[in-house]
């Protein structure tokens, strides 16, 4: 996986990761954003312009925030099915 997006994106959902996403990995869900890692080629476009600074490279994402990784694959499994 090589971004995820974490807790400062809850409710914010200000939406330029999507607009500068080249492949369109950015998906909305209830309350915020996930990184499809399957489309994802690793560009580093969204998090250059996220306002709230929510989105990490997967081995640099805080010891607290580390629970996004999960979620953010159990998102992407669930939009799959």
């Amino acid at each position: 996986m090589a971004f995820v997006i974490a807790s400062p994106c809850i409710e914010e959902k200000a939406a330029e990761c999507v607009e500068t996403c080249p492949v369109d990995c950015i998906q909305e869900g209830d309350n915020m954003y996930y990184i499809d890692p399957d489309i994802c080629i690793d560009c580093g476009a969204c998090e250059a312009v996220c306002p709230v600074e929510a989105i990490f490279q997967e081995e640099d994402i805080p010891d607290g925030e580390k629970d996004y990784i999960k979620k953010t694959l159990n998102f992407s499994g669930e939009r799959k099915k």
